[in-house]
């Protein structure tokens, strides 16, 4: 491909290979509005919204990359239950194997003191969003060390 083989189109924010400008023609339609851009340019455009960020346009309707918006307050509450509930499923197998092991008179993998601090954990997991600083990420329950050296947190 040469250095003009992409189309920027500013009011969908997307790129059009010009090698497929008959296709996009015949079905959703080629972009009015659409500027050509370097390969190099709509690499690195990728590169930046693979890495997180938003392609949008500047003044000229040129690609330029953007922070995303932030997360709103709905966003972050499911993004702090979607962690939390996480941490308990990783917990959930230990606890099922604590118990069963116990219940039946078996040696357990885990020490009960160990046992309650995990149960003390999923506890605060729990009642996380009972918090007043929650969603914070900086007021999440902190697993037992132990528990976070296994790399099950």
């Amino acid at each position: 491909m040469n250095t003009s083989d992409y189309v920027f189109s500013p009011s969908r924010a997307a790129f059009y290979p010009v090698a497929l400008r008959e296709v996009y023609e015949a079905g959703e339609g080629w972009p009015e509005d659409g500027v050509s851009v370097r390969t190099e340019l709509y690499e690195q455009m990728l590169a930046g919204q693979e890495a997180g960020m938003r392609i949008a346009a500047d003044a000229s309707g040129q690609p330029v990359l953007v922070d995303p918006p932030p997360l709103t307050e709905a966003e972050r509450m499911t993004k702090a239950r979607t962690w939390r509930d996480a941490q308990l499923a990783q917990t959930d197998g230990m606890v099922a194997r604590h118990r069963d092991e116990r219940d039946l008179g078996n040696d357990t993998t885990l020490k009960p003191e160990q046992f309650v601090e995990v149960m003390n954990y999923r506890a605060a997991l729990r009642n996380w969003p009972d918090d007043p600083a929650f969603p914070d990420p900086a007021s999440r329950p902190e697993p037992p060390a132990w528990l976070a050296e296994e790399g099950t947190n």
